[in-house]
This record gives C-alpha cells, sequence and structure tokens, in this order.
C-alpha cells in the first residue's frame, strides 16, 4: 500500500507540472505532448521498478485511470449535445437544404474509398512481412478469447446489409440522444438535419418564429461551445493518465513474441497516413501544415484509442484550424467515428484474413482472394456500427463471410492495445481527410484560417 502511495504521490506532482505549465500559458498542443512524453517515461518507470503485471501496478492503475477514463466519459458527455447543435445550426446558416445531400454522399464515398485502399495496403504488408497465423502459440487469454468471439459470431451472421443500414434511422430520437444503440451517432446526425431542414422550413413560412428558432440555436450552440472548451482544456491531464495506463500495464514478453505483426501494422498504418496528407495534397492542402494542425487530436486518438471520444475536438480542429465548413466537419467526424473506418475497419481485418488464409489453404495472393477480401472488408465497413462497432467486429463480419476460423483472432489479444492505438489515430485521420477534400470540392473551406498560425480558443481556454 505504501508503494502504491508514492506512485500515486509522483502522479499528482506530474499533474501539478502540467497545471503550471497551463498557469503559464503554454498552448494546449505543446501541454499534450508533454503529458503523452510524461505518461511513457511514468508508465516505463512503473514497469521497470515493479515488473509487469505486478499488483502494485495494476493498484496505482486502478486510481489513476480515475482521471483517464473521466476524462474520456466527459469528451463522450458532449458528443450528442455538440453534434446536434451544430448540425442544426450550420444547416441554418447554410440556408441550402440541398448541400446535404452532396456533403453526407461526398463524405461518405471517400470514408469508402479510402477504407478499399486501406484493405489493400493490408493486403500488401501482410504479405510482405510473411504474417501467417501458423506460427502464433496459443494461450489461455487466447484461446478464452477465441471462445468468447466464437459465441458473438452467431449475432453477427443474423445480420444482413440492410439491416444495418436500417438500424441508422432514428426510431428513438431520445434513445439514440443517450446513446442507447451502436448506431446512436449516425441516428442523431440524422435527426439533426431533419431538424435543421424543418428550422429552414419554419424560417421560410413563419419568418418571426424561425428568427426566434435560430437565436435558440446560436444560444445553444455557444454554451456547447463553451463546454466543449471547457472539456478540451483538460485534455494534457486525461492523456497523462491514458499514456501511463498503457505504458505501464503492457505485457512486453508478448508484444516481443508478435513484434513482426506489431511493425507490420504500423508500416501500414503509416501508408495510410500517407495515403491521406496525399489526397488532401490533390485539393491544393500544404500537407506539412495540415499535419501539424491535426497531430493534437491524432495524439489524443492515439492515446484515449476511442474515435467517438475524438469527436468533439476532430470537429473543433477540422473549423478552427483547417477552415472547414461546419456542417462538412459535423458530418464527416461524426460518420467518420461509425463508419470506414481506415485502421479499424479497413487495415485490420485485412491483415487477420490474410494470417488465416493459408490455415484454410487459400494463397493470400491469389487476385481473386484479394478482390473478395477488399469488396468484402468496404461493404462490412459501412455497417460496423449496426453490430457494435470497432476492429472487433470488423474482424468477425469479414472472416465469417470469408467462412474463416473466427477463434484465431483471439490470438493477438496480447497486443490489442498497443495496435488499437495507432488504428484509431488512423480512423480519426481519415474522418479529417474525409471532411478537408468535402470541404474544398463543394467549396465550403476558409483558407485564411488554415493559413493563419493563430492558436484556436481551445487551446486558450484554462480549466
Amino acid at each position: 500500500m505504501m508503494y502504491q502511495i508514492i506512485n500515486l504521490a509522483v502522479f499528482a506532482l506530474l499533474i501539478g507540472l502540467l497545471f503550471k505549465q497551463q498557469n503559464a500559458e503554454q498552448t494546449l498542443s505543446k501541454r499534450v505532448f508533454t503529458s503523452l512524453g510524461l505518461g511513457v517515461i511514468f508508465g516505463g518507470a512503473l514497469q521497470l521498478v515493479y515488473g509487469g503485471g505486478n499488483q502494485i501496478i495494476s493498484g496505482t492503475l486502478e486510481y489513476v485511470n480515475i482521471i483517464g477514463a473521466g476524462y474520456v466519459s466527459l469528451l463522450k458527455m458532449i458528443i450528442m449535445p455538440l453534434i446536434t447543435v451544430s448540425i442544426i445550426g450550420a444547416i441554418i446558416k447554410v440556408k441550402d437544404s440541398g448541400s446535404l445531400g452532396k456533403i453526407s454522399g461526398l463524405s461518405i464515398s471517400i470514408l469508402l474509398a479510402t477504407t478499399a485502399v486501406s484493405a489493400l495496403i493490408g493486403i500488401l504488408v501482410s504479405n510482405l512481412f510473411g504474417l501467417s497465423a501458423d506460427g502464433i502459440v496459443q494461450g489461455a487469454r487466447e484461446i478464452a478469447r477465441g471462445e468468447i468471439l466464437e459465441t458473438r459470431l452467431t449475432s453477427v451472421e443474423t445480420l444482413s446489409f440492410a439491416d444495418m443500414i436500417i438500424s441508422f434511422f432514428p426510431g428513438n430520437p431520445f434513445a439514440d440522444l443517450a446513446g442507447s444503440r451502436p448506431t446512436s451517432t449516425i441516428a442523431v446526425v440524422i435527426f439533426s438535419a431533419f431538424i435543421g431542414v424543418a428550422g429552414l422550413t419554419v424560417m421560410r413560412t413563419h419568418p418571426e418564429l424561425g428568427a426566434s428558432f435560430e437565436k435558440f440555436i446560436n444560444v445553444a450552440q455557444e454554451i456547447v461551445r463553451t463546454l466543449v472548451r471547457m472539456v478540451l482544456s483538460l485534455t494534457p491531464y486525461g492523456v497523462l493518465a491514458l499514456m501511463t495506463k498503457v505504458v505501464a500495464g503492457s505485457n512486453y514478453d508478448d508484444i516481443l513474441g508478435l513484434i513482426s505483426f506489431v511493425a507490420a501494422s504500423y508500416v501500414g498504418l503509416g501508408l495510410i497516413l500517407i495515403m491521406h496528407l496525399l489526397l488532401v495534397t490533390v485539393v491544393g492542402v500544404n500537407p506539412v501544415r495540415y499535419l501539424k494542425k491535426i497531430l493534437p487530436v491524432l495524439t489524443f486518438a492515439f492515446t484515449s484509442r476511442s474515435s467517438a471520444g475524438s469527436i468533439p475536438m476532430n470537429i473543433d480542429t477540422q473549423v478552427k484550424k483547417l477552415g472547414n465548413g461546419e456542417s462538412v466537419a459535423n458530418f464527416s467526424a461524426s460518420f467518420g467515428a461509425t463508419m470506414g473506418q481506415n485502421g479499424c475497419a479497413g487495415l485490420y481485418p485485412a491483415m487477420l484474413a490474410v494470417m488465416i488464409a493459408p490455415t484454410v489453404g487459400i494463397n493470400p495472393l491469389d487476385p481473386g482472394f484479394m478482390a473478395t477480401l477488399i469488396a468484402i472488408v468496404t461493404i462490412s465497413s459501412f455497417g460496423i456500427a449496426g453490430v457494435g462497432g470497432g476492429a472487433t467486429f470488423a474482424a468477425l463480419i469479414v472472416l465469417s463471410a470469408l467462412d474463416m476460423p473466427v477463434a484465431l483472432a483471439g490470438l493477438l489479444i496480447s497486443i490489442e492495445p498497443l495496435i488499437d492505438m495507432g488504428r484509431t489515430a488512423v480512423n480519426v485521420s481519415g474522418a479529417i481527410t474525409a471532411g478537408t477534400i468535402t470541404s474544398r470540392v463543394l467549396g465550403q473551406a476558409d483558407e485564411t484560417v488554415f493559413d493563419s498560425d493563430n492558436e484556436t480558443d481551445g487551446e486558450a481556454v484554462k480549466a
């Protein structure tokens, strides 16, 4: 118990250091990267002093996680209000309901297209590294995970593509605002779009009522934006706790045993990130400046492993740093968190399928197999939210569609947190890429914001 108290005292000192940085008016970006480094050092020190799996580390992380999990919960708290008022407000300001179809259609198309390319990248890096499920030894945890995946498969197999699409519609918008379903985010986006279009109609038919409605939405937007800035100002503390937990709680022996898959995964994720930079370059965006501006939100996504939790910062970054239109930013961030995820739904299932293919007598380099795999991955990524979302369900859908043993996906449980960090960052990068391209193509981008080096309001706010 004494050692836990000492560890927590050190953690409290690190919190104090970050608070001192904030009082010195350091930018949010600098404080986030400082907290990232401190989390790695502190987590590594815990491993070095006590050894992996030690009860002292577990007891320490239980309390450290109060800040990490608490911060993620606060982010989730503001997701639905932010999406609702932002989309309604954006539609009212645009005053053109016809543009909604272009925005959503183009954003979704980009997400799906980049997911297809991500699947191809997954196939290529898996073959390049010679990955195969044959050489992986199953331990007790991996076997248990495989059995769980087998039981989940029955619920996945009963879902059709049509069922997934139907699940997007907000049958009970109040329940969706409470996040009761995996598809609640998409449902809230659709519901908010309907409210926005209805508001436009009222503004045209009853100008006085429409003016009151517009004023109400403007007030609601300002309140929610202030709330978002308050929560985002806590990011350095959340990142410190989250990174400490990841580094201190990892099993490095297991990681070394699967180092080839880890390396292949990050090579693939790096190639996807390069693809994103090339795509924004095509629409006239400076890739270096672009990467610098989105790095803080990618860092948060990396440490939190939450695409949904990154939505507030995603939207804030698109609007205030990249100059993307509000409606585009909200649609791309919301859709990108629940469909077409380049890392979780594109790269990862494709890599697993290539690894498992030789065990069932399939040549992973066969052109027919590759084409089928890419098609299944792309279609499945559109409806992952309908069955719970995330890389695990993406793998279940793809492997079951290919008639492959899904239990083998449990072999990678030991390194799941490590590779999931990179996958989540790439998911968010894909959503921002879709928003940036859509804004430029539709002429809804503010170049002066992108060219500006001024810090955003979110970076200037104090907790």
